[in-house]
C-alpha cells in the first residue's frame, strides 16, 4: 500500500490513466466519460455502510439512532444496481470510503486516517481486507465499473478541511482528550496509536508508525500541518470560519506556505491532497467529487483544488469531471466558491457547484404549508442578482446548484408517517420531488426516500437507517418507488425542465387581482421555458 503521495504505485496510477500514458496496459479501458451537461443527470446519496449488506443483517436495529457500523458494504451496493438503474438514478453519490480511525466507529466516514487507502470495513470481508488491502480497491472498483456499465455515474463524498481525530490534546491541567476549547495558540498533542491512544512520545509526529496509527500518507503527517488549536464551535459563531477542528476532526493549516529549491513558495497540504485526490481519480475512474465542510476551507484552495482537479480529469478525458460542495451558508457565501468571478474576480474557476442550501431552508416547509410559496420565489430572485456576474441566462442557473429536500445531517427526514394515520402525508413528498425536480438544479435524493423511510430524531443518525433492514426494503412497487421514477421519466422527457428559464407565476382567486402567493397554505405556480416551449 502507498505510504507516500510520490510512490511508485501512486505514480504508475496518475501515469496509466492518461490517454498516452506509456505504463497504460493494453487492456485497461478508457476512462468513464462525463456527461455533457450534469442538469441531465439526478443524483442518489446513500451512505455506504447503511444501505445493503446481501450477506448479513444490520449489526443493530434497522431504524434506531445507532452511532457505530451497521455493516453496509461496496458489493451491497454493486447488488443492487439495478434496482437503482430502474429508478432512473443518474448518479450515486457515496459517503466518504477512503480509511477512517479504525479504532473508532466512524461509519459515516469523514475521519479520514489514510487519504489514499480505502477503508475495509467497506468490504464484503473486513477482517480479510484488513490483512490485503487489495480486496476492498477491488471491490470498490468493481463498484464503478458496474455503475458506468448501466450508465450511472459515481461522485465520490471528499474531506479537505481536515483529518479525523487522529491525535489528543494535551489540556493545562495534563489529560489528553481529543477536544480541545478554542485558543489563539497550537496545543501540545499527542498523536495516536493503532488503539487510539495519545502516546506521550509522539509529541511530534512519528517518522513511521504502522498503517492504522497516526495520519497517512506521510507528507499529511506533520504537527505544524495541524491547526492545534481546538474546536471551532467554541467560538462565537461569525468566528468559526476562521479556523479550527471540526469538533474531534483535525483541521489542516492549508495556508501554511514553504519554501524549497525545487518548488519554490509553495503549500504542501494543498499538493498532497490534491495529488491523493487525483490519485482516486485515476485508480477508480470516479465521475465527480462532493466536497465536504468547502464553507470552512479557505476560497483560495477551494479554487485551486477545482481548477486542478478539472485539468487532471481534462487531462484524462473526462471532459465534464463534477465538483460541488456543502456551504451551509447565504447565496453570498456560496458564491464565494463556485465558478469563476462569482463575486471575487480572478483567473481560476472554483468548485462547479454547491449543495443548494438557500432553498432547502425555504423549499421543504413551503410543501408543508408552513411557509407561503413567495419564499421559495424569493430564493431564486436573489440568486439571479448574486450571480448576475456569472452567469449568461439565468437559466443557467441550474448549473450551480444540487438541490434537495433532506440528508444525512438533519433530525428527520422530509417525509413524516404518522403512526395515527400513517399515509395522510404521502401526498407532500410526492409533490416534493416533483418540485425538486421541476425547479432549477441537479436534483439529489437521500437514500431510502423511495422507500418511505421517515426516521425522525434529536441526532442524525435517527435518519441513517439501515435500509436493507426493513422490511421489504428494495420494493420496486412501492408508491415513492414509482412516483419518483414517473417523475424523473418526465424530466428526463423535458429539456426545460433540465435547462429552461424559470418564472415564478402570479396567482388569482377572482380570476381579476393576480399575485404572488403570500400565504399559508398557498400555491407554488411556476414556469420553465426553453426557446418556444413553456411547462407550467
Amino acid at each position: 500500500m502507498p505510504s507516500s503521495i510520490w510512490d511508485r504505485e501512486i505514480q504508475s496510477a496518475l501515469e496509466a490513466a492518461r490517454p498516452d500514458g506509456e505504463t497504460r496496459a493494453a487492456s485497461r479501458r478508457a476512462p468513464f466519460a462525463s456527461p455533457a451537461d450534469w442538469r441531465d443527470q439526478w443524483i442518489y446519496f446513500a451512505l455506504v455502510d447503511r444501505f445493503n449488506n446481501p450477506a448479513a443483517p444490520p449489526q443493530h436495529s434497522w431504524d434506531g439512532a445507532h452511532n457505530a457500523f451497521q455493516g453496509g458494504t461496496l458489493n451491497g451496493l454493486r447488488d443492487q444496481l439495478d434496482y437503482l438503474h430502474d429508478l432512473g438514478v443518474g448518479a450515486i453519490w457515496l459517503s466518504p470510503v477512503l480509511k477512517n480511525c479504525q479504532y473508532q466507529e466512524s461509519y459515516h466516514g469523514y475521519g479520514i486516517q489514510d487519504f489514499v487507502a480505502i477503508d475495509p470495513r467497506l468490504a464484503s470481508d473486513p477482517e480479510a481486507a484488513r490483512q490485503d488491502p487489495a480486496l476492498v480497491e477491488r471491490e470498490l472498483r468493481a463498484l464503478v465499473d458496474a455503475a458506468h456499465a448501466r450508465g450511472i455515474y459515481v461522485i465520490f463524498d471528499i474531506v479537505l478541511n481536515h483529518a479525523g481525530d487522529v491525535f489528543e490534546y494535551v489540556l493545562p491541567d495534563g489529560r489528553g482528550d481529543g477536544m480541545a476549547p478554542w485558543r489563539d495558540q497550537e496545543y501540545p498533542i499527542r498523536w495516536r496509536d493503532v488503539d487510539g491512544r495519545g502516546r506521550a512520545d509522539w509529541s511530534d509526529a512519528p517518522d513511521n508508525p504502522p498503517a492504522d496509527a497516526a495520519l497517512w500518507p506521510e507528507e499529511l503527517r506533520r504537527n505544524d500541518f495541524m491547526r492545534r488549536r481546538g474546536n471551532a464551535f467554541d467560538r462565537p459563531p461569525s468566528e468559526q470560519e476562521i479556523g479550527g477542528d471540526f469538533f474531534s476532526l483535525k483541521e489542516f493549516d492549508t495556508e501554511l506556505q514553504e519554501f524549497s529549491e525545487e518548488r519554490g513558495l509553495h503549500r504542501p497540504v494543498w499538493t498532497a491532497l490534491i495529488r491523493a485526490y487525483q490519485y482516486l481519480i485515476a485508480k477508480y475512474d470516479v465521475d465527480g467529487f462532493r466536497i465536504d465542510t468547502l464553507k470552512y476551507i479557505e476560497p483560495g484552495f477551494a479554487q485551486v483544488f477545482g481548477n486542478a482537479i478539472r485539468e487532471y480529469a481534462l487531462s484524462l478525458g473526462k471532459k465534464n469531471f463534477f465538483t460541488f460542495g456543502e456551504v451551509y451558508d447565504s447565496e453570498e457565501k456560496i458564491a464565494h466558491f463556485i465558478g469563476r468571478n462569482a463575486l471575487d474576480a480572478g483567473d481560476l474557476t472554483g468548485v462547479d457547484a454547491a449543495l443548494d442550501f438557500p432553498l432547502f431552508f425555504q423549499l421543504p416547509a413551503v410543501i408543508k404549508g408552513m411557509r407561503p410559496p413567495q419564499a421559495v420565489a424569493n430564493v431564486f430572485e436573489q440568486r439571479k442578482q448574486i450571480l448576475r456576474g456569472l452567469i449568461s441566462s439565468h437559466g443557467e442557473i441550474g448549473r450551480y446548484f444540487v438541490t434537495f429536500l433532506d440528508n444525512h445531517d438533519q433530525g428527520q427526514r422530509f417525509y413524516y408517517s404518522d403512526p395515527a394515520n400513517p399515509h395522510a402525508y404521502d401526498g407532500q413528498l410526492t409533490m416534493a420531488v416533483a418540485c425538486l425536480f421541476a425547479l432549477q438544479g441537479v436534483p439529489c435524493l437521500y437514500y431510502g426516500t423511495e422507500q418511505g423511510l421517515h426516521g425522525s430524531g434529536n441526532s442524525p443518525e435517527a435518519v441513517r437507517e439501515a435500509l436493507w433492514g426493513a422490511p421489504n426494503a428494495f420494493d420496486r412497487g412501492h408508491p415513492f418507488y414509482q412516483a419518483v421514477r414517473q417523475v424523473a421519466a418526465v424530466r428526463a422527457g423535458q429539456p426545460a425542465l433540465r435547462y429552461g428559464r424559470q418564472y415564478f407565476r402570479p396567482i388569482s382567486g377572482n380570476g381579476a387581482q393576480f399575485g404572488m402567493s403570500a400565504f399559508t397554505p398557498g400555491v407554488l405556480a411556476f414556469s420553465r421555458i426553453l426557446d418556444d416551449a413553456e411547462i407550467v
